[in-house]
């Protein structure tokens, strides 16, 4: 597992499906997150596997995002934040084999303590590009087919901050707090 897909596993879990939207910037790194989000937190996969995920701050306004999936090496991958409209993002570089432009999830932190990560639907991002709501074009991947944004970040949140557009969010993964140590002993 590489470790740009950390933040897409949960602010870390990407390619669900090898489908993957990218955007030839990140999120500027000029606001720092929710501090709830800083912390241990652990998750299963879809195939019932143990997922630890350690997010931390890493300076002013970036963050690393530490993947411990059970049976594979430790991954990080360094993102950004920006809390926009009522959404929380958070954006990573991709690999150069991905085009080496940035990923874009949208994350939560529920009222019960959940980390809820987000993941923008390939199919509806293709869509608005048909509609010319958003600017961009379909890529081929490694991993399957995927859309580059090309559309201003400014623009592309107007389009996510809209109600109509809602449906363009999936739920990739969702965390729980890890237990602390302490009340492990």
């Amino acid at each position: 597992m590489n470790a740009w897909r950390l933040l897409l596993i949960a602010v870390s879990s990407l390619l669900l499906g090898g489908c993957l939207v990218s955007f030839n910037d990140p999120l500027p790194a000029t606001q720092a997150a929710p501090a709830a989000l800083v912390g241990r937190w652990v998750s299963k996969d879809a195939w019932g596997q143990h997922l630890a995920l350690t997010i931390k701050r890493q300076g002013a306004d970036h963050y690393l995002a530490i993947s411990t999936p059970a049976g594979q090496p430790r991954d990080e991958v360094g993102f950004t934040v920006a809390g926009h409209g009522s959404r929380w993002y958070a954006s990573a570089r991709l690999p150069v084999e991905y085009g080496g432009r940035y990923a874009l999830v949208g994350f939560e932190l529920t009222d019960d303590g959940a980390l809820v990560v987000y993941n923008l639907d390939v199919d509806r991002v293709q869509q608005a590009i048909a509609q010319q709501a958003l600017q961009g074009a379909v890529l081929d991947t490694p991993q399957g087919q995927g859309v580059r944004v090309d559309t201003d970040l400014n623009q592309v949140f107007a389009y996510l901050d809209d109600p109509a557009n809602s449906d363009i969010f999936v739920e990739i993964a969702r965390y729980t707090r890890a237990p602390s140590k302490k009340s492990q002993l």
